[in-house]
């Protein structure tokens, strides 16, 4: 197991400096962010779902051209307006697979990432479903910024998908606790550098 972690240490390069340059730009953050660069030297690979220990994850803040709105998805199985997101599923490239589950799940054209670094971090628990036992996501979250066009398509990841004000976000306590942060940070400009 040793062997697996020594060959991917400077392929996890990347997002390490990431998580560094996180925490000190997001100093609420760095405790946090030290916690995701520990599971990087995991034996069992944690870019894939079935290190049930806890695995990476990747999301996007996905905004609106003029800044003002947020994309969200009614998430099919957790039941809840949430940003885009999804599994690594091997992929270490936490940025691309934000960008690829925003437009997976959005349909919409013309996205681009907003800026390289962290927006946001979060660690949650999701819930033993049918035949998957309970277990963290630790989450990645990078700022998408749409085109012109805002015509989503809803996927079935999706019961529905909404854009939001990002200020009624930011003070509606019936909002998932870390929406109202990212809200929080976007209107004051801190974009996680």
């Amino acid at each position: 197991m040793a062997d697996f972690t020594v060959s991917l240490a400077p392929v996890d390069e990347p997002l390490r400096g990431l998580l560094r340059a996180h925490a000190r730009g997001t100093p609420c953050q760095s405790a946090l962010a030290d916690e995701f660069s520990k599971i990087l030297g995991a034996s069992e690979d944690p870019f894939r779902r079935e290190r049930l220990a806890g695995h990476f994850t990747a999301s996007a803040w996905l905004v609106s051209a003029d800044g003002e709105r947020v994309l969200l998805t009614h998430h099919r199985k957790l039941g809840r307006w949430l940003q885009l997101g999804g599994h690594a599923d091997g992929d270490r490239d936490l940025a691309r697979v934000a960008m690829t589950e925003a437009c997976e799940e959005s349909g919409l054209e013309g996205l681009r990432l907003e800026d390289p670094g962290i927006f946001d971090l979060d660690r949650h628990w999701i819930p033993e479903r049918e035949d998957v036992p309970g277990h963290w996501h630790y989450d990645v979250r990078f700022v998408i910024r749409a085109g012109a066009s805002e015509t989503f398509r809803v996927s079935e990841e999706s019961l529905a998908l909404a854009w939001r004000d990002i200020a009624e976000i930011a003070g509606d306590p019936a909002a998932d606790a870390s929406l109202r942060r990212m809200a929080h940070r976007w209107q004051k400009g801190d974009g996680g550098n």
